[in-house]
């Protein structure tokens, strides 16, 4: 009788829970519940457990939130622990519940109940205990194998976190978004850079310039006056006189030379004067813009009819350069792109608000990283550029994702967590590949090297965040409204029909990527020589490249900087724009005049040396300065040699401690030490990136073929470069017109960044064949549908990458400009020649090779999956065989 009881009580308890429920899902949906649980139905008479039947409706919303492990706590086992032994931590299994169709009408209203035992509902929504191997419970055992399905990866679970707590993960990055501007506000730096060679000759030059004469150390500024009549006449003196006495009291301002009294000072044919004006600042980045504006304006008042006057030096054309917004054309550009890949508002804007907000949490923290290191100021631009385009990237490919495991069955928390840890898992491995090529610039040197690649490092890092987080976050809200917002560009005829399902839960490629991937196989080795001859054709200018720094001469006709520059070098001689400045330390010798009289004229004997005035000696007399003016200009070969020959011949002889420096000397010094540090960073960043891509792929022939085809993707764009910066008709497309010298380190920002992408888009390839492959052991197949596949999402990437990098262009930046030839270059290269043309044709030659690593390797390398286990989330699908899912396919040779 107490039994009785105790059941009529327990029944009334359950009946809240177990009451009628309103089930949304359709029926005859395929049922996976999160792929871990093994659903096990019942019969109304209590028969023995079965399989769950093809068209049984999927559970409801209760009993899901229960049947996922790995969103509840592992409960202990009630059973005894075996003997010396802790208990094992299982995860709580639940059967599904009996169908409530009968109990809905197609038009929402409820239909009386049917008879249904209410002891099989009980037992429907029983906890299923465990026993070592074998559980037990209400419902019988399931079938063998139920523990052998390993829970998601790292990723997989954290997405699944911030997909439930997906508010508190917004408001976590709004906090740290408000953070990094509190702390910047309070503690951050400005941006400066030494481009001087730590113990080269020039920063010795430099050092004691500034301790000795301090006057003429600051950042030097040329007052170019040119008349019609001679400057000494009276008028022209007067009104040059009060220019320079109106300069002398601005801001900034440490001294200003009489070129009436000066040597050197008045051009020979006496139309055209140089006035040397010095700051009180060591860099042109430490020049207020707005005081720089103000000498622009004084030299613009003292012009008139008969009498020009133009201003020259590095911190003129600074306040001279004109800000482009990059980052919004980049934005826009970006946009456009992924509604017509996407066709989806929705979809589109995820991308786009990831990068938007990685974007504003990286350019905010770049002020704190200002204030602990040197950092130019291009390189928040760089970061700024590369974040958008990465976060673009990345966040794409998992979109692409996650609507193929939405057309797979799942539902959205189900498809975030399995969207990140299968696609999440490439990005992070092309994220790492990117931060290893940073690390590489610091083997530079350069301290502004250095802080260029800090500050691109965390744009990466926030980037790969916002990817692990916020996006998870995002599909929270939006994840079931992803193709929500249709474009009539976007749709396609017989929208209504079944989306078709490839292996692995893939959606089947298009026919025009499987005609491609096909015709790749059967014409390999045409497309592998083909396309290697192309990259070496595109490399080649790059042989004939010139080192050196831009300077005036290079920029725009209408900008202050560049008259100037003209206007010496007509007046004075194209090696008046970069003199040389030699500095000699007479604490040892004294200052015996006939020393420096013998310096003097040693110099002056030596071939390419044009005049060399009179020496000034400090006034304490331990130290003297001589100004040399070469006959080349400072971006002629001839003024390299010339500087060589005074550091290497010429002064030593003299037996005084002399140091040749100025603005010419230091450029040479940087680009010298860059080039020949430039293949020390090579080999690091290929040999470290050689290793992460041996522990992705467990393949020697991945690793080595990968870092070929990388550098030569790398070299073609070099040679790109190269080309346009020799200015002619490739010039003239993107506004260079002259020739003009190429930096020696935007190569080395160029290799830094391009390698790190290229790595992005091999990853993401290679890691669908390797899944391909390692689902069906066939080398031609896992190509053809690795290409196939991914083509679409690395073109589109691709043509993100190339807007963006192509937003640099009309810079008026000759070196951002350069840069970002080189970077749209390298990735349209890259996308197309070596990813889609390349790698999938030498791979074809290279057959069941490519998947080769000795044994002693393979049995020590760990397990990382790149390519995720994509079985562990869809696996009732029908196509994840090597016999399934051939359509498209059969002309596949196999190998």
């Amino acid at each position: 009788m107490r039994t009785q009881h105790l059941q009529q009580r327990d029944e009334r308890r359950e009946q809240p829970i177990l009451g009628p429920r309103r089930q949304r899902t359709a029926p005859h949906q395929p049922l996976h519940l999160l792929g871990h649980a093994r659903l096990l139905t019942h019969s109304a008479a209590g028969s023995g457990p079965r399989h769950t039947p093809p068209h049984a409706p999927p559970p409801t919303p209760f009993a899901r939130r229960l049947a996922a492990p790995w969103q509840r706590s592992y409960r202990r086992s009630r059973t005894s622990a075996p003997a010396g032994g802790r208990r094992r931590l299982l995860p709580v299994e639940y059967a599904a519940p009996r169908p409530a169709a009968p109990n809905r009408r197609p038009g929402g209203d409820r239909r009386p109940k049917t008879g249904r035992p209410r002891q099989t509902m009980i037992a429907a929504m029983t906890p299923v205990e465990t026993e070592g191997d074998r559980r037990t419970g209400p419902l019988g055992d399931p079938p063998p194998g139920a523990l052998d399905v390993p829970p998601p990866g790292p990723l997989g679970r954290l997405a699944g976190i911030a997909y439930r707590r997906r508010g508190r993960v917004l408001v976590a990055w709004a906090l740290a978004l408000a953070a990094a501007f509190g702390l910047t506000a309070a503690f951050g730096g400005d941006y400066e850079a030494d481009y001087t060679i730590s113990g080269s000759d020039s920063e010795l030059a430099q050092g004691l310039l500034t301790d000795r004469f301090p006057d003429r150390s600051g950042e030097p500024v040329d007052v170019v006056v040119h008349a019609d009549g001679p400057v000494t006449d009276p008028g022209v003196q007067a009104d040059v006189t009060a220019l320079l006495d109106e300069l002398r009291e601005l801001p900034h301002v440490a001294a200003v030379d009489d070129p009436y009294v000066t040597p050197g000072a008045l051009a020979p044919d006496e139309r055209t004067l140089l006035a040397r004006l010095n700051l009180d600042v060591d860099v042109p980045e430490d020049m207020p813009v707005a005081d720089t504006e103000r000498l622009l304006a004084a030299a613009e008042a003292a012009e008139r009819p008969g009498l020009e006057v133009a201003l020259g030096g590095d911190t003129i054309r600074l306040a001279e350069a004109s800000e482009f917004g990059s980052e919004v054309v980049g934005l826009i550009a970006a946009a456009v792109i992924l509604l017509v890949t996407f066709g989806s508002v929705v979809a589109a804007g995820l991308p786009i608000g990831v990068a938007l907000a990685g974007l504003a949490v990286s350019a905010t923290l770049t002020g704190l990283v200002a204030a602990l290191i040197d950092v130019p100021d291009w390189a928040p631009i760089l970061a700024s550029v590369l974040g958008i385009a990465l976060g673009i990237d990345y966040v794409l490919l998992m979109v692409t994702r996650f609507r193929e495991w939405r057309a797979a069955g799942l539902d959205a928390e189900r498809a975030t967590v399995a969207t990140l840890d299968t696609a999440g898992r490439a990005v992070m491995v092309a994220g790492g590949t990117v931060m290893i090529s940073m690390f590489g610039l610091f083997a530079m040197g350069l301290s502004f090297m250095q802080g260029a690649a800090v500050v691109t490092m965390v744009g990466v890092l926030v980037v790969l965040a916002a990817a692990a987080t916020l996006f998870p976050a995002f599909l929270g809200f939006a994840g079931n409204w992803v193709d929500r917002l249709r474009l009539p560009l976007g749709r396609r005829r017989g929208g209504g029909r079944p989306v078709q399902l490839a292996a692995g839960g893939h959606v089947e490629p298009s026919g025009a990527w499987l005609r491609w991937s096909r015709l790749i196989e059967r014409r390999s080795r045409l497309a592998a020589v083909g396309s290697i001859v192309v990259l070496l054709a595109l490399a080649v200018p790059f042989l004939g490249a010139r080192f050196g720094f831009p300077d005036a001469g290079n920029d725009p006709d209408d900008a202050s900087a560049r008259q100037a520059y003209d206007l010496v070098s007509d007046g004075f001689g194209a090696g008046a724009n970069g003199p040389l400045l030699l500095v000699a330390d007479l604490t040892t010798t004294g200052s015996a005049a006939g020393s420096l009289d013998a310096v003097a004229d040693a110099v002056a004997a030596t071939p390419g040396v044009a005049a060399v005035p009179p020496a000034v000696v400090n006034p304490a007399g331990d130290a003297a300065l001589l100004t040399v003016i070469p006959q080349t200009g400072p971006q002629d070969g001839a003024t390299e040699n010339l500087v060589h020959t005074l550091r290497d011949d010429v002064l030593p002889a003299t037996g005084l401690d002399v140091h040749v420096g100025g603005v010419t000397a230091a450029v040479i010094d940087t680009n010298t030490t860059t080039a020949d540090r430039l293949p020390l960073l090579i080999g690091g960043v290929v040999a470290v990136s050689m290793v992460l891509l041996v522990l992705a792929f467990r393949s020697v022939t991945i690793m080595l073929t990968a870092a070929v085809m990388n550098l030569l993707s790398v070299a073609a764009a070099y040679g790109v470069v190269a080309l346009v910066l020799e200015g002619g008709w490739a010039g003239g497309l993107v506004g260079i017109d002259t020739e003009t010298p190429m930096p020696a380190y935007v190569p080395v920002m160029m290799f830094a960044v391009l390698f790190g992408l290229s790595m992005d888009y091999e990853v993401f390839l290679i890691s669908r064949m390797r899944e391909a492959w390692v689902r069906t052991g066939d080398n031609a197949r896992a190509i053809v549908e690795g290409l196939a596949g991914t083509g679409r999402v690395i073109t589109a990437a691709a043509a993100i990458m190339v807007t963006v990098f192509a937003a640099l262009i009309p810079s008026s930046d000759v070196t951002l400009k350069a840069m970002g030839v080189g970077m749209s270059a390298a990735i349209l290269i890259d996308a197309t020649v070596v990813r889609m043309l390349l790698v999938p044709a030498a791979m074809h030659v290279l057959g069941r090779a490519n998947w080769w690593a000795p044994g002693w390797l393979d049995r020590r390398l760990p397990q990382l999956h790149v390519e995720g286990r994509p079985e562990l989330f869809a696996p009732d699908l029908p196509a994840t065989t090597a016999t399934s899912d051939t359509r498209g396919l059969e002309g596949v040779h196999h190998a």
